[in-house]
């Protein structure tokens, strides 16, 4: 579930520090390395002993929380300035991500005509904010590392607003959506926490300042309990399905990708910021969608954002690495 985030330097502050960006480099891709591997693991433990933590359910909106305050206090008043300098890239984005993801969800669940609910949790997937991950990759494959905060930032700040009615339009024929009560638990475990962190990073920056780098590391093990709770809810459908569900991921990561970049070229916007915009596009906050999707239908509706969290970050890691060895066009 894409919600870690660490703080990768833009381009210009590495080249002016050779030693913190080679030291920024190793720490990102150790990152997009363990990370997935984490999630893996803890998905592995619920499968295969899925009676020891299914009473667990429950404390999934608290962890949720725990992990959208940690994204919270890494966000700082040059992440919302970068929003207003450039709003027009950012409002390409912040569109290109509520009308692909979605609407890629309902095609890929009505082309593998996917049991009602593994549809919903695929269309819930790509409902949801960017997952903030995409950071990390969008500096591992020198893509333009303002416009992914900037859009991340308020594509999590917006989900309220959006993911709701666009999953009540999307996947209220496979099973019944409360919009409104999925406003209110996106106000309480997205929003709330967010906002909460980065009042706390404004009011004690320096005493934030000295634990950042754990942030990542913390959110990333609360990711994995998460992903371990989901999988013990439905393990015995999950070895059902395993396959299809995990078709469906690769088939709605892998177009969000693409079609995220191909969205950025259209607008003509540069190589970096395309970069950005396919790792915006292509990456979910899988976190959200699982607690949504426990909450709201079911543990099997969860699976897709379970599979999500491990598989985009192994995609996203591989396609930064082959956009980090071809040619960058600045512009």
């Amino acid at each position: 579930m894409s919600t870690e985030r660490t703080s990768p330097k833009p381009a210009a502050a590495a080249a002016a520090d050779p030693a913190d960006s080679a030291t920024d480099v190793r720490t990102a891709r150790l990152a997009v390395t363990v990370f997935p591997l984490l999630v893996l693991a803890a998905g592995g433990v619920g499968l295969a002993a899925p009676s020891h933590f299914t009473g667990w359910a429950p404390a999934v909106p608290q962890l949720l929380g725990v992990v959208m305050f940690t994204m919270g206090l890494t966000l700082t008043a040059p992440d919302f300035r970068a929003v207003a300098r450039r709003p027009w890239a950012v409002g390409l984005g912040l569109v290109a991500h509520y009308v692909i993801m979605p609407g890629l969800g309902w095609l890929v669940a009505n082309a593998l005509d996917l049991p009602p609910q593994l549809a919903a949790g695929v269309i819930l997937v790509g409902c949801a904010p960017s997952g903030t991950a995409s950071n990390v990759v969008t500096y591992l494959a020198r893509g333009d590392v303002a416009l992914s905060v900037s859009v991340a930032t308020v594509s999590t700040l917006v989900a309220p607003l959006v993911t709701p009615p666009l999953t009540l339009l999307l996947a209220d024929r496979y099973l019944h959506v409360d919009a409104g009560a999925m406003v209110t638990d996106i106000l309480k475990t997205v929003l709330v926490p967010v906002v909460g962190g980065a009042l706390v990073r404004w009011l004690f920056g320096k005493y934030v300042n000295r634990v950042l780098r754990v942030l990542p590391w913390l959110s990333a093990l609360t990711v994995a309990v998460l992903v371990l709770i989901v999988v013990s809810g439905s393990a015995a459908r999950l070895k059902d399905a395993a396959g299809l569900v995990f078709l469906a991921v690769v088939l709605h990561n892998a177009l969000g990708l693409a079609l995220g970049y191909a969205a950025a070229r259209l607008a003509g916007l540069g190589t970096p910021a395309r970069r950005a915009m396919s790792f915006e596009v292509g990456m979910q906050n899988s976190g959200l969608a699982a607690s949504l999707a426990t909450a709201h239908f079911s543990p099997a509706a969860a699976l897709p954002a379970a599979v999500f969290s491990v598989w985009h970050n192994v995609s996203g890691a591989a396609v930064a690495a082959w956009m980090s060895r071809t040619r960058r066009e600045e512009r």
